[in-house]
């Protein structure tokens, strides 16, 4: 029983421990279906402020219906230094999308794509 018990706590806390080490394509994906689903909270917890207030300032234009599939496919992924970019496809746009990628407190967020950043593709 009290073997039980341990694993139990054990499980617990292990699940419970910070937040998923997640590839720059795993957060793109996140951040492409809480953008088109409307979901604010994830949207801001895998951007960073630039690409937050970007992303939300137009986010309205193209909410989706929540049970919809993205369908999302990472077609390219280049590594530039310490930026990836991701160009994805998803089922609610015609043409590829580009997200600009950085790693900041050790997680992958989604950033402003300004002009002047010239991505790979």
């Amino acid at each position: 029983m009290k073997k039980i018990a341990f694993f139990s706590l054990v499980a617990l806390v292990l699940s419970c421990a910070g937040k998923q080490n997640l590839s720059p394509s795993e957060t793109a994906k996140l951040v492409a279906e809480s953008f088109y689903h409307g979901d604010k909270t994830t949207l801001k917890e895998y951007t960073t402020a630039s690409g937050y207030a970007n992303l939300s300032s137009i986010q309205e234009m193209f909410i989706e219906n929540k049970d919809s599939k993205s369908n999302f496919k990472v077609l390219d992924e280049q590594k530039e230094g310490e930026v990836t970019w991701i160009k994805y496809s998803t089922s609610y746009d015609r043409k590829p999308g580009i997200f600009k990628l950085v790693n900041e407190d050790g997680q992958w967020k989604v950033t402003h794509n300004g002009p002047r950043d010239k991505g790979p593709f």
